[in-house]
């Protein structure tokens, strides 16, 4: 998603001045085509990631639509209090851009894994998250998104060559997209593990289990009448995303049941404890946590 993002947000300075772009020392054979392009609106403030969201603060202020971009721990975490503090409290235009959802750094261990993203960002009032899932889905909402008035985070994956069968890149702010139709049980998913739910579907088809599958993409707002208008048709709904079990679309799902006062049980596949001591590819982490297809219709087959 990281090259989609680059080339559309390119597109959008040609045509919009105010956009400029910050990079806290990384990004490099990514960001190229904004920085060749436009050296005097590309800033590269080293690893400073507070420092950095305070200039783009400052920016906003003065009538700029700044984008800062790291690695979504350090973006997302390292700089929180700065992000509430500044363009969430005084309402600016400021745009968070997290690469690397999940367990996608891999080997670079824990301090790399972005588990708790969605939910310090969701909590805040007035900013607008925006979780694509594949390359096609993150070019159509950034371009559908970058010039709100209020500060937006994006959740956006390393992979740009998947993609979500049936999404077809269709993205739409505080709507979720079906993207398969079936009567047996709902998966509601965000993010790059949406094309994982949509395999586990597949095989759960060929045992005679017919799933929905609709991907959630933002939240703030949040799609939650489409999701209770569709919780209502089920008995059972499944979750799955790589992120703790508490604060990201589980969470959220649970809160729209409560809410509402729903008659449908929750089964949340996500990621239950703190990996301490593993660092592994994505696919094997992603696997030890029970979200590889075959471990996701497994846990679909336990719960009917």
């Amino acid at each position: 998603m990281r090259a989609a993002f680059i080339r559309t947000l390119t597109e959008i300075a040609e045509a919009d001045a105010r956009v400029v772009l910050l990079t806290g020392d990384l990004g490099f054979s990514v960001m190229e085509p904004f920085a060749e392009k436009f050296p005097e609106r590309f800033f590269n403030v080293g690893v400073a990631e507070q420092n950095m969201v305070g200039m783009a603060t400052g920016l906003a202020e003065a009538g700029l639509v700044p984008f800062v971009y790291s690695i979504i721990t350090f973006a997302s975490l390292r700089a929180y209090e700065f992000i509430r503090n500044g363009p969430v409290h005084h309402r600016l235009p400021v745009r968070i851009v997290g690469i690397g959802g999940g367990f996608e750094y891999g080997h670079a261990g824990l301090t790399h894994y972005g588990l708790e993203d969605l939910g310090v960002m969701r909590l805040q009032p007035g900013l607008t998250v925006v979780a694509p899932a594949d390359h096609q889905q993150a070019a159509n909402a950034l371009r559908a998104t970058w010039n709100l008035p209020n500060p937006i985070f994006y959740r956006m994956g390393k992979d740009d060559a998947a993609f979500v069968p049936g999404l077809d890149g269709r993205f739409a702010l505080g709507r979720m997209e079906m993207v398969r139709e079936g009567s047996d049980l709902v998966i509601v998913t965000i993010g790059a593990i949406a094309s994982e739910a949509v395999a586990a579907a597949e095989i759960l088809a060929g045992q005679g289990v017919n799933c929905t599958v609709a991907v959630v993409s933002s939240f703030n707002p949040s799609p939650s009448d489409d999701l209770a208008a569709l919780l209502g048709k089920f008995r059972k709904v499944m979750t799955v995303e790589v992120h703790y079990e508490n604060g990201g679309v589980g969470s959220w799902v649970a809160e729209v049941i409560a809410e509402r006062g729903l008659a449908c049980q929750l089964v949340r596949c996500a990621v239950p404890r703190t990996p301490s001591g593993m660092s592994a590819p994505q696919n094997i982490m992603e696997n030890a946590f029970g979200l590889s297809r075959e471990a996701l219709a497994n846990t679909a087959l336990s719960h009917l």
